[in-house]
């Protein structure tokens, strides 16, 4: 049932043939119209001129003579007039006082509102004994004084205009009917040339290995379908990128796993040995408790890294508030800042200030906030007597639209030239013990990148014996 309520999958073909050839159908009554009505046009010009002749025959029979109009028409003209084996010819002359002279009786006059010029040829279509006619007429002014002018009209039928134009549409639609089927057949035949090259491009596409992701050549392929090879060797570019770091992901993984791993099987190990005493055990229960949290923190660090290399525009995303989410991680923070001793607060503006929200990802953004003082508390030495202090800020500026996040420590400080590298996974300070992943900065990197926020890095007290660290995240298109 479901499949009833599937729409057909739509043919490319069937398609460019249907807008092609449905237009050309379509028209065709038109072009028959049109045609009957040029036909009928053309058919109708000689019958007319023959028309306009006989009037003016019957007009050159018209005489005066003193006080009076004369118009004689012999009888072989008369029998000529009516001679058509087709039409019927009528004849009428109206006299100089409006009186039937010669004629029909029944003919039909012109219209009166219509305006007419003395000795002027006039056609008009008119009915007569309930036939539709042509009619050809003219008025003619005569030398009598006072007289009105005579009227001259010659009427026929349409029954010849009717079969010429019969015949000049047989003879312009016939070779269109002929011609029809052939333009159909060679439209198809075309059309199905004409995409050829996108059906070569789906087979070569099928042809290759599940392992191939090198981009598709497109100089061979139509400009029509080009921009259509350059997205799908974007994709493929995307795709290697994504597979690319999975396969990092997973090396990474393995590789620094493997060194909390086997401390947990070595202290097991020596826990299990004969003859060790209570105080041995114990010692090797904590070395494996440091070690299951050493791993378990680079689990989750390796998930944080790769939730983060993996975000693009599809992840969810929503106004957040960057002072509230900075306080958030200080709270979260304080118990382990205050067991090293470390004067661990925040500065700036508050969470009520413009210019603070942008549009991201509360969980990433957290997780950039969080690696920072991580980070900090990791480098910062701190003891009861000199306690170490971490800073961290919430800076607007509304007329630029930037909201900088800052955190400061008053460490040792980054050399000039580790400040590039330390963006870098498992990247660790040189001539340092502590005990961390290496993939902090790495993660912090990769959500700036996803928010399109730049980061920097320079000394909190330049000149100082320890100058500390001062990590700036700038986020632009704050919202309001």
């Amino acid at each position: 049932m479901v499949k009833l309520f599937q729409l057909r999958r739509k043919s490319l073909f069937g398609q460019i043939l249907d807008w092609m050839l449905t237009p050309l159908f379509l028209l065709l009554p038109l072009s028959v119209m049109l045609s009957w009505v040029v036909a009928e046009s053309i058919a109708g010009r000689p019958f007319d001129r023959g028309l306009e002749h006989n009037v003016k025959a019957l007009v050159q029979l018209i005489k005066t003579d003193q006080q009076r109009m004369l118009f004689n028409l012999p009888s072989p003209a008369r029998e000529i007039l009516r001679a058509d084996d087709a039409d019927t010819i009528y004849y009428q002359v109206l006299g100089i006082r409006g009186e039937l002279v010669s004629g029909d009786r029944d003919f039909p006059l012109p219209p009166e509102d219509e305006k007419t010029a003395l000795g002027d040829m006039h056609l008009r279509d008119d009915k007569l004994l309930g036939a539709n006619i042509r009619v050809a007429y003219v008025w003619v002014k005569t030398d009598l004084p006072n007289a009105k002018p005579v009227l001259v009209q010659v009427g026929e039928t349409l029954e010849k205009r009717s079969v010429l134009a019969t015949e000049i549409i047989k003879g312009v639609l016939l070779p269109q009917l002929v011609i029809l089927p052939l333009v159909v057949l060679l439209v198809w035949l075309a059309l199905g040339h004409g995409i050829e090259p996108l059906n070569a491009l789906g087979e070569r596409i099928r042809q290759r290995k599940s392992d191939d992701l090198s981009p598709l050549e497109g100089h061979y392929v139509p400009k029509e379908i080009a921009p259509l090879v350059a997205s799908f060797n974007d994709l493929l570019t995307r795709l290697k990128d994504s597979i690319a770091t999975q396969k990092r992901f997973l090396a990474d993984a393995a590789h620094q796993l493997k060194t909390p791993l086997a401390g947990l099987r070595m202290q097991a190990d020596l826990a299990q040995r004969e003859g060790s005493d209570t105080q041995e055990l114990k010692k090797s229960l904590q070395l494996i408790g440091r070690a299951s949290i050493r791993a378990t923190h680079t689990v989750n660090q390796l998930l944080s890294l790769a939730r983060a290399e993996s975000g693009n525009t599809s992840i969810a995303r929503a106004p957040c508030n960057m002072v509230e989410i900075a306080q958030s991680v200080i709270q979260d923070s304080l118990p382990r800042a205050m067991e090293k001793h470390i004067d661990l607060g925040y500065e700036g503006v508050s969470a009520d200030s413009r210019g603070v929200r942008i549009l991201g990802n509360a969980t990433l953004l957290k997780e950039l906030v969080r690696n920072l003082v991580d980070n900090a508390m990791n480098y910062t030495p701190s003891s009861a007597e000199t306690p170490g202090v971490i800073t961290v800020r919430v800076l607007s500026d509304t007329a630029g639209k930037v909201v900088a996040l800052q955190v400061e420590d008053s460490g040792p400080g980054i050399p000039m030239t580790e400040r590039e590298q330390i963006f870098q996974p498992f990247y660790r300070a040189l001539g340092t013990e502590v005990d961390g992943s290496g993939l902090g900065l790495a993660i912090v990197m990769e959500v700036a990148h996803l928010h399109s926020a730049s980061v920097n890095v320079q000394d909190a007290s330049p000149g100082k014996p320890h100058p500390g660290a001062s990590f700036t995240v700038r986020f632009q298109n704050t919202l309001a």
